[in-house]
């Protein structure tokens, strides 16, 4: 494994006179291949032109929703903003798993026109539950199929994509070949399916609006900036949950109680949130993935996308344009607003202050900012890494991580390990790297980097100490 066989001897090079690492730390880290990142152009390339003559939602203009993954959280989240603007969105078509129960109450409030469940099976389930509630029966499909008549519906204008994994690849594929908009909150769509994507989305003329709170920042910054204005994209990192603990101490840790290191990292400080991501948030994998989606939407160089470590939660993300001004998007955390603009968008609507609270800068407090440790996060540089290399390699990046976290969440691996047969899953594919993917190479090699991972920690080579 040789990726970061340097790391040391850059970082130092990178120091300026002062010992604060610059800006171009990450980057001077990153692999010495060759850098791709200029071949699959960009969703919204430095600037979002605000269509003119836009009529407000409402007063019988009603935006038509496709929803896939009603019963997760997007899905639900997506439903709470349906059900308090009725007048502003319908939903017209929705996908789920096997909660048909949920679905059910979902069809009985929403009267979907088209819904799709997981297994066949599910379909005279789901029918028992629609009679028994007394909910209106629509048209019932299963399976990937299914899936994608929701994401193609005729008459939906966007499509939410809030299922998990490549699976949402084939349904968000026909969406923009149908012209539909995406209300993008599944993130492979683009860290793994960006270069077959973003090129459909420019060719189709489809809107990719991002429904995470970073990326929705840096969209709401740069609405209306004339072309050439950005410079620079500042994502917000929490630090996750060893934000404040050194990197000796977690060495220690590891070998002397390896349990503990993994309960601390399943515990985030700001949030409760599913063991996966808070896992993310701790290694800063999180923001490593954000890097590389943030450059598929907006074009900016790995050279000029930093992240920078913000406790408060507030300041969700900042531009900076070429005269040195610097643009950020602030407010209380809260993933609807992101979901929210994605559906209203180029329109803003007026919330309730109940269920929306609004932002008090004397509640809110003081605003810190420090740099990530790049030692302690090796995520970051080899996120760079898989970037700057593009093709197949970010969705291995982002499989390789998927199944290492599963794993060590599973008490199979050491924490440290995680950044170990991620970057040998990086270095294995180098050799079979696809710049210019199809969707079954992207599927492909999201499924060999699962198995490699896998094969990886059951050989026995790794050698951290295993939680118990």
């Amino acid at each position: 494994m040789t990726m970061l066989a340097n790391a040391p001897a850059a970082r130092a090079a990178a120091r300026a006179p002062n010992g604060r690492v610059t800006r171009a730390n990450p980057r001077a880290i990153a692999t010495k291949a060759a850098n791709n990142e200029n071949r699959y152009g960009a969703c919204w390339p430095g600037r979002a032109e605000v269509p003119a003559n836009v009529a407000p939602l409402g007063n019988g203009n009603v935006k038509k929703i496709s929803l896939l993954g009603s019963t997760g959280s997007i899905g639900t989240q997506t439903l709470d903003i349906c059900e308090e603007h009725p007048d502003k969105f319908e939903v017209v078509a929705l996908s789920a798993g096997r909660n048909v129960e949920l679905v059910a109450e979902q069809c009985k409030k929403f009267s979907p026109k088209l819904v799709s469940v997981q297994r066949g099976e599910d379909v005279d389930r789901l029918k028992a539950a629609l009679n028994a509630k007394g909910a209106p029966m629509p048209e019932i499909m299963y399976g990937d199929d299914g899936i994608v008549e929701v994401a193609r519906h005729k008459d939906c204008d966007s499509v939410v994509t809030g299922i998990v994994g490549c699976a949402g690849l084939p349904p968000t594929v026909a969406a923009i070949k149908a012209g539909k908009n995406i209300c993008l909150a599944n993130k492979e769509t683009l860290i793994a399916g960006g270069p077959a994507i973003v090129p459909l989305a420019v060719k189709h003329g489809v809107k990719i609006l991002p429904a995470d709170s970073e990326h929705s920042a840096l969209f709401q910054c740069i609405q209306g900036m004339p072309e050439g204005a950005l410079r620079r994209i500042i994502l917000t990192a929490s630090g996750g949950a060893f934000r404040d603990m050194d990197l000796a101490t977690m060495r220690e840790l590891a070998v002397s109680d390896p349990g503990a290191l993994h309960k601390k990292a399943t515990t985030h400080p700001n949030w409760d949130m599913g063991a996966k991501i808070t896992c993310d948030s701790a290694t800063l994998m999180n923001k490593a993935l954000e890097v590389i989606e943030a450059h598929y939407l907006y074009g900016t160089s790995y050279d000029n996308i930093d992240v920078v470590v913000h406790p408060q939660s507030i300041v969700h993300s900042m531009v900076e344009t070429c005269d040195s001004s610097v643009l950020a998007q602030l407010g209380w955390p809260d993933m609807r607003l992101p979901i929210l603009y994605t559906m209203s968008w180029p329109n803003r609507v007026e919330c309730s202050e109940v269920t929306w609270p609004r932002l008090d800068f004397v509640k809110m407090g003081a605003l810190t900012f420090r740099d990530p440790d790049y030692e302690k996060y090796p995520s970051l540089p080899m996120g760079y890494a898989a970037g700057r290399a593009g093709g197949t390699m970010t969705g291995v990046f982002s499989a390789a991580n998927e199944q290492a976290v599963a794993m060590f969440l599973d008490k199979k691996m050491g924490y440290f390990d995680i950044y170990r047969v991620i970057e040998d899953a990086m270095e294995a594919h180098k050799n079979e790297l696809v710049l210019d993917p199809t969707l079954d190479d992207i599927v492909h090699y999201d499924l060999w980097a699962r198995r490699h991972v896998k094969d990886l920690v059951e050989s026995g080579r790794l050698n951290g100490a295993v939680p118990v």
